[in-house]
């Protein structure tokens, strides 16, 4: 890795060529060549001029286009929207290799380019301006350029600064035509386009590409499109396969193939003049939170990438071993396991120690009676009928949570002998609930979970409670029709889980906020607790990567994130909890085969949010047919897209 100070030499060597008279005249200039020579240098690890073999640099060709992007192109979004693309070192020393380098016959020696670098770096910006310069001005009839990406949005982010920075520009705007509603450019004058693909792979045997850029290749769940990508400029002269991705998790995929390939180019073990390898990474033993550390993933670092932020996002990284994981992926570049472990447990217990004041310091049995009647929300995991059910209870104004679990009590005694899980010990603490009175009590007994919960629900200020619908039975059905508990189902997707998944980890990593008991069951499962994370980062429990029971932390996750629903959205709709089943006439629950706002949302034909809940008076007039308004459009996203 070169060091700061060669980054300033850079940006001296192009500030001449970007200011060069004889540039403006395409005239040879000695200093121009000896700085466009010193920029090809930036490359991490990789010589290309040591394996150039019979290839020469045409320091005139790299000049042509970097200074098209200075006399032609601006930014167009952020803090230096408008200025001109006046390249960084490590992105004219790309151009410049890609470029600049000629074979013996004059065709362009590279044709494939990896661009392996850090979150916000300024790839987008990058590749805009180089599918820009291959599409009007590389001289190639009828030149097919692409952009193409896992999904139709991410592949739209290069179109959206190409667009954009082709239409500011007058003398360019003139050449093209802009389709927005399908993402592409042509150029009349020479039969040429810029075209958005997405990962649809069967219907792409027809390109003849000249430009491929490929965003984010982490997110490609198969090969099939870059390969058809690749195979599909072989009939071209001197085509540019541009990629650029972040790290990926370790796992087999098109991404660490490439990945790989890239490394073995760059360290000498292949031998392939034709692929630029560009791979900014750090070392996984590196400290975090060194600048030094920084600036191995990030060439844009003080440009786009602010070190105040990593700083920040490094110190909380130190903290929460799930935002670690993410962190090193997306801020330094190095490759993490899918499976992230979601619980620090001496952050844990530092969240409730023994000899503090408060609800913080108290054990779970005096933090139940010192929360009786206050308001709450309710996660209810009733997935499993032989093991753990769990109801969690989350006080938001203390930030408390109570757990009651229950099991069979069979399998409580089997798991204990085979298992060495403590099931008896913490039934007799108090911590869990066994079902039935055996002989042979092996499933769990929903009834008795029924009855607690309707008893809980008088004894707190229970607003309302989410459960997974997959595990939903008659327990659900009845707590809701038969004594009135306002419930909502909760998908258990990345949209849905996430955004409490995130709060929790701050609750305990971050600020070790979360006043738990020290309940025993609680403190099990979150030793247990495993993120998932899809390849947008966001997260959510993995019961199938977890060692061990996660339910009492998955009812949490659901208690926060119904919290956290009712500050985005009041539901109007009031139930009276009581622990026997309502009069006859008592406005405690909608009639049957209706649905209350709030409750049983997400099944296809359930009412729209904010719709009359019917016609017999039991809950106040809304207004019928209502618009949703911007929050509620989010809600329903959050609340229905899932995967």
């Amino acid at each position: 890795m070169w060091p700061a100070a060669t980054v300033e030499q850079g940006r001296l060597a192009l500030e001449h060529v970007f200011g060069c008279e004889r540039r403006l005249a395409d005239a040879p200039c000695p200093d121009c060549a000896s700085a466009l020579e010193f920029v090809t240098r930036i490359v991490p690890r990789y010589d290309p001029w040591a394996t150039a073999g019979g290839s020469t640099f045409d320091y005139l060709a790299a000049r042509r286009v970097i200074g098209f992007f200075h006399d032609h192109l601006a930014f167009i979004e952020g803090d230096v929207a408008g200025r001109p693309f006046d390249v960084e070192p490590w992105q004219g020393a790309v151009v410049a290799n890609v470029f600049g380098w000629k074979r013996p016959n004059g065709i362009r020696r590279y044709r494939e380019f990896l661009l392996y670098v850090a979150a916000k770096n300024g790839k987008s910006p990058l590749l805009a301006a180089i599918a820009i310069w291959l599409l009007l001005c590389d001289g190639e009839p009828g030149a097919q350029v692409y952009s193409a990406a896992a999904e139709k949005e991410q592949a739209a982010i290069i179109y959206r600064h190409a667009s954009a920075m082709t239409l500011a520009n007058a003398e360019l705007a003139a050449q093209v035509r802009v389709y927005r509603a399908v993402k592409s450019m042509q150029v009349l004058a020479t039969n040429s386009f810029f075209r958005v693909l997405t990962s649809d792979a069967d219907t792409k045997h027809g390109l003849n590409a000249h430009g491929v850029l490929v965003d984010e290749l982490h997110a490609h769940k198969d090969r099939r499109l870059f390969d058809v990508l690749k195979t599909r400029t072989s009939s071209r002269r001197q085509p540019v396969i541009g990629v650029i991705t972040t790290a990926d998790y370790e796992r087999p995929s098109i991404c660490n193939e490439v990945y790989r390939y890239a490394c073995q180019v760059r360290d000498g073990v292949v031998d392939a003049p034709s692929f630029l390898p560009v791979i900014y990474e750090a070392d996984a033993g590196d400290d975090i939170e060194s600048p030094a550390t920084w600036r191995k993933a990030n060439p844009n670092l003080g440009v786009s990438v602010r070190e105040d932020t990593l700083r920040e996002e490094s110190r909380r990284a130190r903290n929460s071993p799930g935002y670690r994981d993410e962190f090193l992926r997306t801020n330094l570049n190095v490759r993490t396991n899918a499976k992230v472990s979601a619980i620090d447990v001496s952050r844990w217990l530092a969240c409730a120690p023994e000899k503090v004041e408060g609800h913080r310091g108290m054990g779970f049995r005096e933090l139940r009676e010192a929360l009786r009647g206050a308001r709450c929300f309710g996660g209810l995991d009733l997935a499993s009928t032989s093991d753990l059910a769990s109801l969690a209870l989350w006080f938001p104004e203390v930030r408390a949570a109570l757990w009651f679990n229950w099991c069979p009590r069979d399998s409580a005694q089997e798991r204990e002998r085979r298992d060495r899980v403590p099931y008896t010990a913490w039934a007799r603490a108090g911590a869990l609930g066994l079902t039935g009175a055996g002989p042979d009590e092996r499933a769990t007994d929903y009834s008795a979970i029924r009855r607690d919960i309707v008893r809980l629900c008088s004894e707190y200020d229970v607003q309302e409670i989410g459960f997974d619908r997959f595990g939903a039975n008659e327990t659900v059905t009845a707590l809701r029709d038969v004594h009135g508990i306002r419930v909502i189902d909760f998908g258990q997707g990345f949209v849905s889980m996430n955004p409490p998944s995130k709060r929790l980890d701050v609750l305990v990593n971050g600020t070790t906020a979360l006043a738990h008991g020290r309940d025993p069951v609680a403190t099990w499962a979150a030793s247990n607790l495993v993120w998932a994370v899809d390849d947008a980062g966001n997260w959510k429990p993995s019961k199938r990567k977890s060692t061990e029971r996660i339910d009492p932390m998955t009812a949490l996750i659901m208690a926060i994130g119904v919290e956290m629903l009712q500050v985005t959205y009041q539901v109007p709709w009031v139930a009276t909890v009581s622990a026997e089943p309502p009069a006859a006439g008592a406005p405690a629950a909608p009639p049957r085969g209706e649905t209350a706002p709030g409750a049983e949302r997400g099944e296809v034909g359930d009412d729209e949010l904010g719709s009359e809940p019917g016609d017999s008076g039991a809950a106040p007039d809304v207004e019928a047919d209502a618009p949703l308004s911007d929050d509620d459009a989010r809600l329903r996203a959050w609340l229905f897209d899932d995967e």
